[in-house]
């Protein structure tokens, strides 16, 4: 690692050791909080595992609510990452028990403060391992590309994954990524449980962070 590389993972390593605060929950596009600082925003299917990975970056238990429900989160809530950066937590997408109009509701808050934020820096789009991307996984990256919106992709419980299937899915999703013209060409391979692939994932973030 280059002295460079080394720097960056100790600020990264400092950011998130730091407060972590929530600061806001939106309902609607007309709700959002003042947008003063850069903005990461976390987005998903329902269950691929947003609130544990926003747990485990923290180093938080409780920070966002982890639940067995899909579609628990009906709310955009956000974060401030120790007055430098705010993350974002946005409701699942792609839940098939909710009801068509709640679903369309959640839909439209999601995509509509994609498209509208300015200050959103990254969206870093999670894809659960085991599944890879699915077809709402791939309409969420083109609506992305749509509105030119620069978004990474992370996949997600790679622990429940054999070595060899880790690597086919890794494979699979940067071939993905490939097709798609706003996202960033690094994927990220994580597990909130053993704690996989977050110092990079950090660095990444904390790279986006106001100075």
């Amino acid at each position: 690692m280059s002295s460079d590389d080394a720097g960056a993972a100790e600020a990264a390593r400092k950011l998130f050791a730091g407060p972590c605060d929530f600061i806001w929950g939106a309902t609607s596009i007309d709700n959002l909080p003042p947008a003063t600082l850069p903005e990461v925003a976390f987005v998903g299917r329902s269950n691929a595992g947003k609130s544990s990975l926003l747990n485990a970056l923290t180093g938080r238990k409780t920070l966002a609510r982890v639940s067995n429900t899909p579609g628990r989160t009906r709310q955009i809530n956000f974060f401030n990452l120790g007055g430098k950066l705010v993350l974002a937590d946005l409701p699942g997408y792609g839940y098939a028990r909710a009801s068509k109009s709640l679903a369309d509701e959640w839909q439209n808050l999601i995509f509509a403060y994609l498209r509208g934020r300015a200050n959103l820096s990254r969206v870093i789009l999670l894809v659960d391992a085991r599944r890879g991307a699915m077809d709402t996984d791939k309409q969420a990256m083109g609506l992305l590309d749509q509105a030119a919106v620069s978004y990474v992709l992370a996949l997600t419980k790679i622990d429940q994954l054999s070595a060899a299937d880790r690597v086919k899915a890794e494979d699979e999703i940067t071939k993905e990524s490939r097709s798609h013209t706003a996202a960033y060409p690094e994927i990220f391979a994580t597990s909130a449980l053993k704690s996989l692939g977050l110092d990079a994932l950090k660095a990444h973030i904390a790279a986006l962070a106001a100075t």
